[in-house]
């Protein structure tokens, strides 16, 4: 489609029910959930949205977006984002409406990306908790797993973080900080006593690669895994294979912020 109104929309949603970001068939995704409200509340399917972060299964977001492609103009954005909210179900919510120009592109727009994920240890979680954060039954040693995290930070070699990576995918990113600290930003009283928040922030991420991360800090604190094998795996020397997947539940796009110039 030869689109004349570009559109950049911020949402946020709990992943937990639905397969992800991306379309596929016959099952529930983000996308097409919007996808459908939106050609209710514009009366047609003459559009085309695109999103910014394919988010995994079950994984949420407090800012993920999507450009919208339409050739008429929304006339009054403040009404469009109010009767979006009305027709999407409760757990996606539309936070923010802004027209863009024809430059501006969600893929290639120069951004940052930060997620958090949220876990605790030791003790067995509260049902109700179980879309919001991962709880290992195991001790953790939170100190060694915070010197793992810092060993992330800069220009590393991600291949061993990343699902079926193609040929010709760069596998060489800068992680601009990754840190573990104690949880207190989100509460509730059905969380663990104690939780903590793995946050990391970059340009972009490979597949799986924050839960493969992750995934290896969790082995760091069980003591599976050493700091040393974690900086082999970071130049591609590692002795062990890395498979290690953390579930998508406790994982959280956190902000996300273009360079709209």
């Amino acid at each position: 489609m030869k689109a004349q109104h570009f559109y950049l929309i911020h949402i946020q949603y709990i992943g937990f029910r639905f397969h992800g970001w991306a379309k596929q068939p016959e099952v529930k995704t983000v996308h097409y959930m919007i996808d459908r409200t939106l050609a209710f509340v514009l009366g047609h399917r003459d559009f085309k949205t695109m999103g910014s972060s394919r988010t995994d299964s079950k994984v949420s977001a407090l800012d993920n977006a999507f450009e919208l492609f339409l050739h008429e103009p929304i006339q009054d954005e403040a009404d469009f984002l109010h009767r979006t909210n009305l027709n999407l179900p409760p757990d996606i919510k539309a936070i923010g409406i802004k027209k863009v120009d024809a430059s501006f592109n969600i893929i290639k727009s120069p951004r940052t990306k930060e997620y958090i994920y949220l876990f605790a240890f030791g003790e067995k979680p509260h049902p109700f908790s179980a879309p919001f954060i991962t709880t290992i039954p195991e001790e953790l040693n939170i100190d060694l797993m915070k010197e793992g995290a810092k060993l992330f930070e800069g220009i590393h070699e991600f291949k061993a973080y990343c699902k079926r990576p193609k040929e010709d995918t760069i596998t060489q990113r800068e992680i601009l900080f990754s840190r573990i600290e104690e949880n207190q930003e989100f509460s509730a009283n059905f969380f663990p006593t104690k939780s903590y928040i793995y946050r990391v922030k970059a340009a972009g991420f490979l597949r799986h690669q924050i839960r493969m991360m992750v995934g290896q800090l969790f082995l760091l604190g069980k003591g599976e895994t050493s700091l040393e094998e974690i900086s082999l795996s970071l130049k591609g020397k590692h002795t062990k294979e890395i498979f290690q997947v953390a579930p998508g539940s406790g994982l959280i796009l956190h902000k996300i912020d273009f360079d709209e110039k």
